[in-house]
């Protein structure tokens, strides 16, 4: 496999994400836009950065990308048991990668008088987290069939996706995906 191939295909999937966040704050009144904190984090991201905006035109939360874990896979998605030994370097046909998409927002908190967020507030809340999860979903339905090196992009399943409930001052969505990254096959002893 291309060392870099599931480091870049998390850098895809993040800017994909990003930009359908973008389009949606353009065409859906009050929503915001991808958080100015957007990165490729080495695992289940600190939830750390769902506070006021970076920047006087960005939008507050924090947007992660990182990889689960891979599996050897001749038969997308399912896994496989490869057997390799001797000489014989017979890679399986691809590597499944699972990847989660975080986002996270503020959530509605209780005021200075210890009084919860109103119902106002919180359908507010809840209707920024619904719209937050079907534009996940529709960027990773339009965006991986365009990328990799097979005329329809790359094999991939789509996971669970999660509403996360509000704790200490976020809230958010989960999504995971798995997705089928080419194998190139073993060196041989001429390279």
């Amino acid at each position: 496999m291309n060392l870099l191939a599931i480091h870049e295909l998390a850098e895809t999937v993040l800017g994909c994400v990003c930009a359908a966040l973008e389009e949606t704050a353009a065409t859906v009144e009050d929503q915001p836009g991808c958080p100015c904190r957007a990165c490729v984090v080495p695992g289940p991201p600190a939830w750390d950065g769902c506070n006021d905006p970076c920047s006087a035109d960005g939008a507050g939360g924090q947007l992660t990308v990182h990889v689960v874990g891979t599996h050897p896979t001749a038969a997308f998605p399912s896994r496989d048991r490869v057997v390799v030994g001797g000489r014989n370097c017979v890679p399986p046909t691809a590597t499944a990668v699972e990847l989660v998409i975080t986002l996270l927002r503020c959530a509605p908190m209780m005021d200075e008088r210890g009084c919860p967020p109103s119902c106002e507030e919180l359908a507010d809340a809840a209707r920024t987290v619904h719209v937050d999860a079907a534009t996940i979903y529709n960027a990773l339905l339009c965006c991986l069939p365009t990328t990799g090196t097979r005329r329809r992009g790359p094999l991939f399943t789509l996971g669970e996706q999660r509403v996360l409930e509000p704790a200490g001052g976020c809230m958010g969505v989960e999504q995971r995906v798995t997705v089928a990254v080419p194998n190139c096959g073993c060196p041989t002893e001429e390279s």
